[in-house]
Formats: C-alpha cells, structure tokens, sequence
C-alpha cells in the first residue's frame, strides 16, 4: 500500500475519531465480558472512570439510568458515550452494546428457525411451558410474601388482579388499576 493510505488511517491525526473507536472497543469488551445490566456497572467504572468520564460524572449516569424507564446499561452506555464523544460518541456507545446480544439472539433464531420441525424440539418447547408457567407462580408468590400486605385486602386485590388478567383486561391496565388501588387502600 502507498503512504497516502498509511497516512490516512494514522488515528493520531484524527483524535475524535480516535474516541469513537475507544468508545466502541470498550462497550463491546464490557458486553461481551458481562451479563450486562447491574452486573457490569463494576466493570464499567474501571473501563471509563478516568478514561471517558470522571467519578462524579461516572456515579451521575449510573443515579440516572437506574431511575429512567428502559436498561440502565443502555442508558449508561449513551450518558458515557455522549459524554465523551457527543452525540455520535452515545451511538458508538449504544451500538457497541446492543451488537453482541443482538447477534446472539439472530444466531440461536437462525439455528432455531432450522429446528423448528424436529419433534425433539416441539417436545421440548411443550415440556418448558408448565415449568415456566409454576415458576412464575412460585416468584408472583414469593413477591407477595414479601410486598407485606396479606390481610384481606391484599388478598381481595390479588384475586382482583387475576380474575381482570383471566377476562383478558390488558396487563398494563390491570397494574396500573391494582397500584392505584393499592396506594389508596394500602397506605398508612
């Protein structure tokens, strides 16, 4: 190759784009290395705590993102990236964390999409929906032990709840309705 060529992709030439690409090496590394959400903020401060974002700034967006709706580690990976790149600096970030769980998500549905006749497949699907279905009831129970309230009218909206979801209410509506009345009965 020419020098020209050489001299064009000399990164210390253009340091923006050199963010870009450290932004995207890191979030990539830091998806790939952890199970993402809460479990890679630790892993996150080492990588861009003094790299892209000071500690105050660092403790800021994990305060942040853990109160906005939506993954706090997508939402910390656009703070850090538009701190330290701007705006294409949150997208380099952003797509540097969605990529590894998005292609491993098309990965197994293409293997998945190839299996889907096998019978050994349709069993095994079939055999997962009761145990999904009493795992969930053992983790709504578990969630009612410990919401404290197991008087009657905890009870009463419990089986509220349930009979709404029975007769095909939307899911949202019925938390919302059940919050509400909980915040007015159940407040002391």
């Amino acid at each position: 190759m020419d020098n020209s060529f050489h001299s064009m992709l000399d990164l210390r030439k253009y340091p923006y784009m050199n963010i870009l690409l450290q932004l995207f090496w890191t979030f990539l590394k830091v998806n790939l290395l952890s199970t993402s959400g809460p479990a890679s903020v630790g892993l996150l401060y080492h990588e861009t705590v003094g790299k892209f974002v000071t500690e105050g700034e660092f403790v800021q967006a994990v305060g942040l993102s853990s109160v906005l709706p939506g993954s706090d580690a997508l939402q910390l990976a656009m703070y850090i990236g538009y701190a330290a790149g701007g705006f294409p600096g949150g997208m380099v970030s952003l797509t540097a964390s969605i990529l590894p769980p998005t292609l491993i998500i098309l990965g197994v549905t293409m293997v998945l999409h190839r299996l889907r006749r096998e019978a050994w497949v349709a069993n095994f699907v079939e055999g997962l929906a009761p145990a999904i279905s009493v795992l969930m009831v053992f983790t709504a129970w578990k969630i009612f032990e410990k919401g404290g309230e197991t008087s009657w009218i905890g009870w009463t909206l419990g089986i509220a709840s349930l009979a709404a979801m029975w007769f095909k209410i939307p899911e949202r509506l019925v938390i919302v309705i059940a919050g509400i009345v909980g915040v007015i009965f159940l407040s002391s």
